[in-house]
This record gives structure tokens, sequence and C-alpha cells, in this order.
């Protein structure tokens, strides 16, 4: 499974994501976004999927990074 840091526009956003990952039997976590991925909120949310990472985004998030080989790599911005 793939390691991956979704990062918010809102904390709102940050929880209801949370919610429905662990309402999904998806293993996630809230957590304060690292430093060198900014956030307009500041809350990040740490999960482990593996299948296409694209299916889980929503108008809530700003990015999704995966985490490989100990650095993190965009995979999703809204921008």
């Amino acid at each position: 499974m793939d390691e991956y840091v979704a990062v918010f526009f809102t904390h709102s956003g940050a929880i209801k994501f949370n919610r429905r990952l662990k309402t999904n039997k998806i293993e996630c976590e809230l957590m304060p976004v690292p430093r060198q991925l900014s956030s307009n909120c500041g809350i990040g949310a740490k999960f482990t999927f593996d299948k296409d990472v694209i299916d889980l985004v929503d108008d809530e998030i700003e990015k999704i990074f995966i985490f490989e080989n100990g650095e993190y790599r965009l995979v999703y911005s809204e921008e």
C-alpha cells in the first residue's frame, strides 16, 4: 500500500475527509502538515491506499502527496 498526505483548504474539510475514509475502512490520521507541504489550514491527513488516489479527491482537498523513498511527491493539485 502507498502512503499519502492530503492537505486541505479548511480544517472542516480535513475532518470530513478523515471521517469519510474511516467510514470506508481506510486507515487515516490527521496531523500537522509537514513544513515543506504548505497548506491553507495547517492540518493534513496521512493515509494508506492501494487504488487510484484520484478516486478520493473532493472539493476540500488542496493537494495530495505520495511518500516514497523518504520524500513527498505531488500527485494531485487543485490548481
